[in-house]
């Protein structure tokens, strides 16, 4: 099972979910200015992986602390 949704693919291989979001070229500041984001969904996604007959949905957020 693998759906692709903006880029983001999601596949179930034996008893893992896997998940493949693409990281952004150079990290992005957040909305508050206190991480910086690496790879992200941009929200909840559905997918086309079922679980017991209803689909996954996925919010993922990658970042990272600025250094000082």
């Amino acid at each position: 099972m693998t759906t692709a949704t903006k880029k983001l693919t999601a596949s179930i291989e034996g008893e893992y979910l896997v998940i493949k979001v693409p990281l952004n070229p150079t990290p992005v500041r957040s909305a508050t200015g206190k991480t910086l984001v690496v790879a992200s969904t941009h929200g909840n996604k559905e997918t086309e992986v079922q679980i017991q007959g209803q689909p996954v949905f996925l919010g993922l957020n990658a970042y990272i602390y600025p250094g000082k």
